[in-house]
């Protein structure tokens, strides 16, 4: 993929208006565009409080003083910047399908990774297979659009899925908390729930957004047939007929029914989309359905 086919300029200026969400407080150094959720010495009013000793008597609210009696002080509301930290999955299985879903995933992140930088936020690219990581630092601005671009437009997948040991390595890694979007398919034999939880623990606010193909979740082969995993080479004879394809069906939809109802116990934002849904409903309709875009 091409630093040119990643985004086109007519979409582009319609993510002009967008801006990432989050649900919790995230403290940056700087104060973006975006309004927080923290009660500090902002630009807005936003709430009183009863006046404790210590507290600054330029904001108390002489006017209800003089109305009940007792010391009030005004609260504002702060725009900060949050730090966005987009993880691409990169494993070889992510190379599956038509449009791969890997040039799918880098289009989501070269969408968001836009919204976060006109927006000055803090954005930063890792990608992850085989249990490596490969990290565009984070950055901020406008001028930060077109590393970003290259960095995405140049990903390829190799390698096997490795929540688990990424997960780890980036949490100790970094250090700035924030908004954690995970675009992967989530193929790990090793599972998911502890890679999220480490994540949630760690107090990052994590965005799941899950992408599949429509022939891994309806597949159309048929007969005897010898599958190999695109990851780790192992093989298996089957012969694929409507029972196996029901067998099939029932454990997808267990698979997929545990993913979210684990992530909807640990307040995890998740999104579930394929390859075959438009890229332009999917940023600009669904994620702002699923709340991560307003």
């Amino acid at each position: 993929m091409s630093e040119t086919t990643l985004l086109e300029p007519e979409f582009l200026h319609k993510l002009e208006s967008l801006s990432l969400l989050t649900r919790r407080l995230v403290r940056g150094g700087f104060r973006g565009e975006r309004r927080s959720r923290s009660l500090g010495r902002g630009v807005e009013f936003s709430d009183y409080r009863s006046y404790q000793a210590g507290d600054d008597y330029r904001y108390v609210d002489w006017n209800v003083y003089s109305r009940l009696d007792r010391l009030f002080v005004k609260l504002f509301s702060e725009e900060e910047d949050i730090d966005v930290h987009l993880l691409v999955d990169t494993s070889r299985s992510m190379t599956f399908g038509q449009p791969p879903k890997l040039d799918y995933g880098a289009r989501v992140a070269a969408a968001l990774g836009y919204i976060g930088l006109v927006n000055l936020d803090r954005v930063g690219v890792t990608t992850f297979s085989g249990g490596a990581l490969r990290a565009l630092p984070p950055r901020r601005g406008r001028p930060q659009i077109f590393h970003l671009f290259d960095f995405l437009a140049a990903l390829k997948g190799s390698g096997t899925t490795e929540l688990g040991a990424m997960i780890r390595e980036y949490v100790l890694r970094t250090k700035r908390r924030g908004l954690v979007i995970l675009i992967s398919d989530l193929l790990d034999p090793q599972g998911y729930e502890e890679p999220f939880k480490l994540l949630r623990y760690n107090h990052f606010e994590p965005f799941v957004i899950h992408v599949l193909s429509e022939e891994e979740l309806f597949p159309t082969l048929s007969g005897d047939l010898r599958l190999v995993d695109s990851e780790n080479g192992e093989a298996v004879e089957v012969s694929l007929d409507g029972p196996a394809l029901d067998a099939y069906a029932r454990a997808r939809d267990r698979f997929l029914e545990s993913l979210e109802q684990f992530c909807l116990r640990h307040q995890i934002d998740y999104l579930r989309t394929t390859t075959a849904v438009s890229f332009d409903d999917l940023i600009l309709r669904y994620l702002r359905m699923g709340g991560l875009v307003t």
